[in-house]
């Protein structure tokens, strides 16, 4: 073999071999297990950055191991395609998304080539291709069909600039995230599913996710935020109905206000007629442009305006003010909040700054609270007092008493209430999946039928500068035909949240060719759930929920077999320089095209994989590359070595007394082959894999160079087999190369893993420590076993000891065998 590690040359020859073998290509096996292992899919922006790097390196590390351990290992790739970058980039460079699309796949996909990763291409889907989003229509009529997609009009986030709605996610600070314009709210037409009638089973199962982190299982648990209260019917004086819901029933006889929001229908009615009705007309304009998020965050200022109406508590027939507030919203609850300061921190606040009455009527148990003097609400458990007939009564049971006397009287009942919003899915854009629904003045919304699915995109469209979407503009696609009663329609012009998209691309990665349906039941069976999902933190709520609704869907159409789609759940650390997140902006941008040109792409992954453990933020080092790429070079030199001087006798027979220094050279390399192992299957401890693996290089380089090549050959090419396989997951070229150069047979990706052996890691020699007094003075090197006697005498022979102990008096000796010698002297 070569002397010099020529990177550039050894992965580009086996990126091509392993292409035109297919090597990585797979298909359902049930005599073998199978190991569906997945990365989260890309965006296509163009180019791969760091993180792209860290999430793919991750997988293929799992993908390689599981294949050599036996596995039918899943490991595929595709494109998150649609969204708005594309139309962006349309609208700056006078090209259409679709080749702007295109052509960043390509680029991007021959990026993912270069850095060696084991992908069944044949599989690859784009959720832009209508041989793709076919089926997301198709699944949106099924869920038109099963009443969970329904159209609304709802108070939205609108961005003028970007002519669409966001996400309260997408809204920082009251601007769109990606533009910066100011966010405005408007009401619109939109279509949503309804994932609410899946919130208990989607909270249900979140114990069964074991192995998710827990922190995204509380995340989701908080966003879903199901909470176990009392609907509740005030009236206005007028006799409009406020319907509140409370988890606390029994703080009713403390309501001294009402709030509702400012978005509320009703707020006209209530306003009508009265002085200030101008006046709360501009609060509302002035906050409702705020987003959500803002408005309710815990360090927003809480506003509110006395709308001049009254409502009537039933319970105690007390007449309470009506104010319109910044911190109520109307997409949570009923948009209608019974104030109840005495006992709610923010309700007090409020109560507090405009003069409200504070009303105490639940107290510490032989405690007396008084309204005026409390400086903080008082929210805990206690007894109830100023509540009438239910004075006296434990927190607990006056709530069950305050909901049975509402249901008797007729003004309420027990309810569940939940955080999560249906799922909104319009998106006012251009480059999305059409919704498949047209507009028929005579039957009202159609579904379009599923045999004239899909709906295209039409490619000839033109963009206005201010980016909206010129769908609604093409007559000739807007008017259509009903294929209900053969009249004219409209077609919908919003297209799908590209969340709808992602909701179900592990699925089509089992069948992605099927023409007939999204996917074939029994090959869908046999692959899901995905056994490794790996993906960044930020997708813990709306992509993995949006996934999760979409899977338990598909279970109830009888389309999976499975209602989890993810067993395990891996959520990387980001990659940062500088002590920052990797930005243009921050100009602290390492290209990995650059770290693959200059070092190898064996390299790019090692570093970072072996630069922190998963879950944790790394921070890059170009010190770090340049050790690892020093490393790879040290594996080759040894390798060299090995074939010029040891592998002419390696296919002899070991002798049967081998030396010490053999010995413990097979005991490092089974010592390495069980380290391996166990940080790859069982811990995801990739840093300190990689760490044990640098350890036997040391130990078969020392062996190597001093060795006797005829002794040595058998055990060293024990060795080498075992670096090389433990190797390949990590640095797969450079492993593959060597593999092929020392003779071995095969691809070493497609060898067994090695299993260790448990006798060679019996140590005939360990070292001890010999303390005086407590401190370390000397370390030995002794038979393993031997006894308390034998160990005694060893130390006091030691010369170190001798000086340290002489013409003092030992008063004791403490000898714990295998691990230590303690004297004891006066």
């Amino acid at each position: 073999m070569h002397q010099k590690y020529a990177f550039k040359a050894v992965e580009e020859k086996w990126q091509q071999i392993w292409e035109k073998v297919k090597a990585f290509k797979v298909t359902e096996d049930p005599e073998k297990p199978k190991f569906y292992c997945l990365e989260m899919f890309p965006y296509p922006s163009g180019k791969l950055h760091m993180g792209h790097v860290r999430n793919y390196s991750i997988g293929d590390v799992l993908a390689r191991f599981y294949r050599m351990n036996g596995y039918q290992v899943l490991h595929p790739m595709g494109w998150d395609a649609f969204g708005l970058p594309a139309e962006n980039a349309a609208i700056k460079n006078n090209i259409p998304p679709a080749k702007w699309t295109w052509d960043n796949i390509a680029n991007m996909r021959e990026q993912l080539k270069r850095m060696g990763i084991s992908y069944d291409w044949d599989r690859e889907v784009a959720s832009c291709h209508p041989n793709y989003y076919k089926w997301t229509q198709w699944f949106f009529l099924q869920f038109f069909k099963k009443g969970l997609a329904y159209k609304k009009a709802s108070h939205v986030n609108w961005c003028p600039s970007c002519a669409t709605v966001l996400a309260n996610e997408q809204v920082v600070g009251g601007h769109c995230e990606r533009c910066d314009t100011k966010v405005e709210k408007r009401s619109l037409e939109q279509w949503f599913f309804r994932i609410t009638e899946y919130a208990d089973r989607l909270l249900a199962n979140l114990p069964k996710l074991t192995g998710w982190p827990e922190r995204v299982k509380v995340m989701q648990e908080n966003w879903i935020g199901r909470s176990k209260g009392a609907g509740l019917v005030f009236k206005s004086e007028d006799g409009h109905e406020l319907r509140v819901f409370t988890t606390r029933p029994d703080t009713v006889f403390g309501v001294t206000y009402m709030v509702i929001a400012p978005e509320h229908p009703l707020v006209e009615e209530l306003i009508k007629d009265k002085p200030q009705a101008e006046e709360v007309r501009e609060f509302v304009k002035r906050v409702t442009a705020q987003d959500d998020i803002t408005r309710t965050a815990a360090d927003t200022e809480k506003e509110g305006i006395f709308t001049g109406a009254y409502a009537i508590n039933p319970f105690n027939g007390e007449k309470v003010p009506i104010w319109v507030a910044n911190y109520v919203l109307l997409g949570y609850g009923t948009g209608i909040v019974m104030g109840v300061p005495a006992h709610d921190q923010r309700d007090f606040e409020f109560a507090r700054k405009y003069g409200l009455p504070v009303k105490v009527v639940v107290a510490p148990p032989g405690e007396t609270l008084r309204g005026e003097d409390l400086e903080e609400a008082f929210p805990a458990d206690g007894v109830l007092v100023n509540s009438g007939e239910f004075n006296g009564l434990s927190t607990k049971e006056a709530i069950a008493a305050v909901t049975k006397k509402a249901e008797e009287l007729g003004i309420g009942q027990a309810e569940v209430n939940y955080r999560l919003r249906d799922w909104l899915i319009s998106r006012q854009r251009y480059w999305g999946a059409p919704i498949p629904v047209v507009y028929c003045d005579k039957c009202g919304i159609v579904p379009v039928p599923e045999e004239d699915l899909p709906v295209l995109l039409p490619e000839d469209v033109r963009f206005k500068p201010s980016g909206q979407s010129p769908l609604a503009e093409l007559e000739e696609w807007v008017q259509t035909t009903c294929p209900s009663c053969g009249g004219p329609a409209r077609r919908e012009t919003d297209t799908m949240d590209t969340f709808v998209c992602s909701s179900w691309y592990f699925m089509r990665y089992t069948d992605p060719k099927n023409s007939e349906k999204p996917f074939d039941r029994e090959k869908v069976d046999y692959w899901l759930p995905v056994d490794q999902y790996i993906g960044g933190i930020e997708h813990a709520i709306l992509h993995l929920m949006y996934a999760r609704f979409f899977t338990m869907v598909c279970h109830d159409l009888g389309l999976v077999g499975v209602e989890e789609p993810f067993t395990n759940l891996l959520t990387q650390g980001m990659v940062t320089k500088d002590g920052f997140k990797m930005s243009k902006s921050k100009g602290n941008v390492v290209d990995p095209g650059y770290i693959i040109d200059s070092y190898g792409a064996d390299t790019a992954r090692l570093f970072i994989l072996f630069a922190a453990p998963p879950e944790k933020d790394l921070e890059w080092s170009d010190q770090g590359v340049e050790g690892c790429f020093r490393f790879l070079n040290r594996v080759w030199r040894l390798a060299y070595d090995v074939d010029t001087r040891v592998r002419p006798y390696w296919d002899g027979t070991a002798p049967s007394n081998l030396s010490n220094d053999a010995k413990e050279l097979r005991r490092k390399t089974h010592e390495t082959i069980k380290r391996v192992t166990e940080d790859i299957k069982e811990r995801f401890n990739f840093n300190t894999a990689i760490s044990a693996l640098m350890e036997l290089v040391n130990s078969l380089g020392k062996y190597v160079a001093e060795a006797d090549p005829k002794e040595a050959g058998p055990v060293v090419k024990e060795a080498m087999e075992a670096l090389l396989l433990c190797l390949a997951p990590f640095a797969p070229h450079i492993s593959e190369e060597i593999w092929s150069e020392l003779g071995f047979e095969g691809s070493v990706h497609d060898r067994s893993w090695p299993e260790y052996d448990p006798a060679a890691l019996v140590q005939d020699e360990v070292e001890i420590v010999i303390q005086i007094n407590g401190k370390v003075r000397e370390r030995l090197v002794v038979p393993k076993g031997a006894s308390k006697e034998e160990l005694e005498k060893a130390a006091f022979a030691a010369n170190k000891v001798q000086e340290l102990t002489n013409g003092k008096q030992v008063r004791k000796v403490i000898v714990v065998p295998d691990k230590l010698v303690n004297i004891v002297v006066g």
